[in-house]
């Protein structure tokens, strides 16, 4: 849900995404420190691309030097969002306050963050990307200063994944406020107050809050207009008959006798994507048909 404080200094967007980061851990079969990264990445993307232009898309990247071997993430404007971890595996050794440590998991290195352009009656728009160093790779501050430092947008980012004994996903949840430039020092005062008394994300949904009570929490003293943009997040899009054609379509620029030669050898072509993890066998018909109608 996106709100604005009633003096429109304050933007403020809150998601609970507790099922779209258990869908995506459970497709991607992630360690427990795996999962907090994927959650957190998967969230705070969702949170960037939400709510702008109609067919922008926002794809952020860490390429860190830690057992993840990586973080991938796109993000549309209507809510959905698919990510990537170079090594589901990774677990490192819990921090010494005994929680998990995510900053190594991710290490150092580069975050990327792409935004593309919807077409235009201009045609496609050169898409923008910012680099900034990963500062310390718990995520939510990474992506916070890439938005101060890269798009000169004021901003603060909470990010919370929680998993439970039995490695399921008990909440996830995020919010991203931005502060306008005009923004009076007496507000930014409040919002510094606001942030540390609400607590973590993870606690607040715990608690029982959904997104309106974290939105009510956070703005509390500068009020809160619903802007009435709400969006249901959603993991994907990874839709069977989508994906089959987007691979029937990438076999098929293998090549006409390659794909002869794999089908005589193993009988079929598997494809797996790299973000649902979901297989599809196609015969050799199938994709000299894709092929065909490639080369037409």
């Amino acid at each position: 849900m996106r709100s604005i404080s009633d003096n429109g200094q304050v933007s403020i967007m809150v998601v609970r995404g507790t099922q779209l980061v258990q869908e995506a851990c459970q497709r991607h079969q992630t360690s427990p420190t795996a999962s907090a990264a994927l959650g957190r990445a998967l969230l705070g993307t969702l949170l960037m691309g939400a709510f702008r232009e109609a067919g922008e898309k926002t794809q952020v990247t860490f390429k860190g030097d830690g057992a993840l071997a990586g973080i991938q993430i796109i993000a549309d404007s209507k809510g959905t969002v698919k990510g990537k971890v170079g090594n589901p595996a990774a677990d490192p050794p819990l921090r010494p306050d005994g929680k998990l440590d995510v900053g190594q998991a991710v290490g150092r290195g580069v975050l990327a963050v792409v935004r593309s352009l919807p077409y235009t009656n201009r045609g496609y728009e050169t898409p923008y990307t910012g680099l900034v160093p990963i500062a310390t790779g718990e995520i939510a501050e990474d992506l916070a200063r890439y938005l101060v430092d890269s798009e000169q947008t004021q901003s603060a980012m909470g990010l919370g994944v929680s998993i439970g004994k039995d490695l399921s996903i008990r909440s996830a949840g995020g919010f991203l406020i931005q502060v306008l430039p005009f923004a009076e020092e007496d507000t930014l005062a409040q919002l510094e107050k606001n942030i540390v008394a609400a607590g973590s994300v993870t606690g607040m949904l715990n608690e029982g809050l959904g997104v309106a009570g974290i939105t009510e929490r956070l703005l509390d003293g500068l009020g809160g207009n619903d802007t009435g943009f709400q969006l249901q997040p959603r993991y994907g899009p990874c839709e069977p008959s989508d994906l089959q054609d987007r691979m029937r379509s990438a076999v098929a620029l293998l090549g006409e006798k390659e794909v002869r030669d794999i089908v005589a050898e193993q009988g079929k072509i598997e494809v797996t994507c790299e973000f649902c993890r979901q297989t599809y066998a196609f015969n050799e018909a199938e994709v000299l048909q894709a092929l065909q109608q490639q080369q037409q």
